[in-house]
């Protein structure tokens, strides 16, 4: 099945063999649960959210359009769902980054001091993304952290392109002010 491409295997759900859907679990399901741990500060409700997104996505799946891509359609599920559980909950402020740019830091001493070095630069994004509105955090995460293409986010987010590449450049210049502001640059 690794040869087989994302939309490839949904043809293969969509004709009745359900059981490949099981591959395109594997291939995603880390993704979501990063993607979902920005959103969410309650780790209990993680697991259940991914759980009804994979759900949602398999009880659809007839609708998918294999033209499309399949990871775009995933995604905007995923965003779906967890907006509508922070609607509920009330709690629209804050993502949790803890593994937001898990690979910045390059440093080249020695080990304790990359980790105290790399907890400080988490805890500063953490910080600032923290301070930025949700419709520029978003885009963030979606392009640096998922890799993303503005496409791609365009679609998981209904957008079209050109906002796209305008809220992330707004939200980086957001984020430099945020911490030029917290940490007095």
């Amino acid at each position: 099945m690794l040869e087989k491409s994302d939309e490839e295997i949904v043809c293969l759900v969509q004709s009745g063999k359900t059981d490949f859907f099981g591959v395109l679990i594997e291939r995603y399901e880390e993704k979501i649960k990063r993607y979902a741990r920005k959103f969410l500060s309650n780790k209990e409700d993680t697991d259940d959210i991914i759980q009804t997104i994979f759900i949602k996505a398999y009880v659809n799946i007839q609708s998918f359009d294999i033209k499309r891509k399949f990871s775009s359609w995933l995604y905007r599920i995923a965003h779906n769902e967890l907006v509508n559980h922070l609607k509920k909950r009330k709690f629209f402020s804050s993502f949790d980054f803890d593994v937001f740019f898990p690979h910045s830091v390059r440093l080249h001493d020695n080990e304790t001091e990359k980790e105290v070095n790399r907890q400080e630069i988490q805890k500063t994004i953490d910080k600032c993304l923290g301070e930025l509105d949700i419709r520029y955090r978003e885009p963030i995460i979606l392009y640096y952290l998922e890799e993303l293409s503005y496409k791609e986010i365009a679609d998981i987010l209904h957008l079209p392109i050109s906002t796209i590449g305008v809220r992330l450049s707004r939200g980086k210049e957001k984020l430099k002010s945020i911490y030029n502001k917290i940490y007095g640059q």
